[in-house]
């Protein structure tokens, strides 16, 4: 049984699939018996708002398994997408009482959620949990600025590639994710969401993958599965010496 079967079987902190890279990875064993006690879980299908920007923000949480965007109204009603949501990815802000973006899911989505109160109470009282959060806050700047520079003047490989390298570098426990060969990873988003969320066409995407597929940077298993061979090589494609 894999890590993520286990964890769907007995929901312990234990058997997490993000024990180790979400806001709890510092914890120890006593700490996360605390979060144990504390935590509940909460489900949203594919499609479904998990919370509304200005709305109040009773909880924090981490994503388990899934993928969300983050995204804002424009006064014409459109949406623009600001970000993703990935496993181990916090949702919320300690002492902050309403939320700033509408957040909603794209897959299936499951939350490992906080009292907001109880949450933050935890982290006054345990500091190495602050610096945890800091960290990811951090991590979650570079993953904005990697976004804008997806939405900015790139060709569309460029998009292509940098949107993989996003990829990679949010599911890597390695530091320097461009040395790694044979790079496994998902896609988190179906072809047409990719179109939608990086201003492209369909037709452009789906070229753009089959060009990437022919000159050996990537190997696709299926239509979400794609293993890397060269890491590095990805990377030179990207634009940027970001990633």
């Amino acid at each position: 049984m894999d890590l993520q079967a286990s964890f769907e079987k007995d929901r312990n902190c234990s058997g997490c699939p993000i024990r180790h890279r979400a806001v709890c990875a510092t914890c120890d064993e006593d700490e996360i018996l605390v979060l144990d006690e504390m935590k509940y879980y909460r489900s949203f299908d594919a499609g479904q708002p998990i919370m509304w920007g200005g709305d109040p923000m009773a909880f924090v949480g981490s994503v388990v398994s899934g993928t969300a965007t983050i995204e804002r109204l424009m006064e014409d009603g459109r949406k623009q997408t600001m970000g993703l949501l990935l496993p181990s990815d916090f949702i919320g802000r300690p002492g902050r009482e309403t939320a700033t973006y509408d957040v909603t899911a794209v897959t299936d989505v499951t939350l490992c959620c906080f009292r907001r109160d109880s949450f933050e109470k935890m982290v006054e009282a345990t500091p190495h949990v602050a610096q945890r959060l800091m960290e990811m806050a951090l991590d979650e700047l570079d993953a904005a600025r990697d976004w804008m520079l997806l939405l900015g003047r790139k060709t569309a490989r460029e998009k292509i590639a940098t949107f993989l390298m996003m990829i990679v570098r949010r599911t890597s426990e390695e530091k320097t994710p461009a040395a790694v060969a044979n790079k496994k990873i998902s896609l988190p988003l179906t072809r047409e969401a990719m179109a939608d969320y990086m201003g492209l066409t369909l037709e452009t995407v789906s070229r753009q993958f089959s060009k990437l597929r022919k000159d050996g940077l990537i190997v696709m298993d299926g239509k979400r599965d794609i293993t890397i061979p060269d890491v590095g090589a990805l990377q030179a494609e990207t634009g940027s010496d970001l990633g």
